[in-house]
């Protein structure tokens, strides 16, 4: 039986949709853009873009739950994208709270607002017990939001990648 797909309720700055192929030029800017990618290998392309839709169109399908497009409620303004995934770490498949926000838009609590909509939907919709954060090391804001939402500082690992990150969690 297929999950039913749910999306986190609003805030009061921010709203929550699904991620369509309509999304690829928004979606491609902000996962294109050097500034939002700097924690990572590196951009991605708008190839990987879509890419990056289809595996949250499949997550939708196959989980009920995904990395869902984040606009402002107030104009409708693309503003990234924030969900959860499950994420291997060290061999443990565990939920994941990850948040992209584009870079005009950073610095202004959207990151935070958004990650903590997730976590909470994650626990009252989802009826998840545990969550994660995986970051970089060098990624600070991001461990700050973590922190924020109540993911502290758990452990050091490495990803399925191979590079070192570390792990925030909390049981919820």
């Amino acid at each position: 039986m297929r999950p039913a797909l749910r999306v986190p309720p609003p805030t009061p700055r921010l709203a929550f949709r699904p991620m369509t192929r309509d999304d690829l030029d928004d979606m491609a800017a902000l996962l294109g853009d050097p500034e939002v990618m700097r924690h990572y290998p590196r951009p991605k392309t708008r190839e990987e873009a879509a890419d990056w839709i289809d595996w949250n169109q499949r997550l939708y399908r196959q989980e009920g739950y995904g990395l869902w497009v984040v606009v402002l409620s107030d104009t409708g303004a693309f503003a990234g994208d924030c969900g959860l995934t499950p994420q291997e770490i060290e061999g443990v498949t565990e939920l994941e709270v990850g948040y992209h926000i584009r870079t005009g838009l950073q610095g202004k609590g959207y990151a935070t607002e958004a990650a903590a909509a997730c976590r909470d939907h994650a626990r009252d919709a989802l009826g998840a017990e545990r969550l994660v954060a995986i970051i970089r090391p060098d990624n600070t804001p991001s461990q700050r939001v973590a922190e924020k939402i109540g993911l502290p500082f758990e452990r050091a690992a490495v990803s399925r990648s191979g590079l070192p990150v570390r792990v925030h969690a909390a049981r919820l």
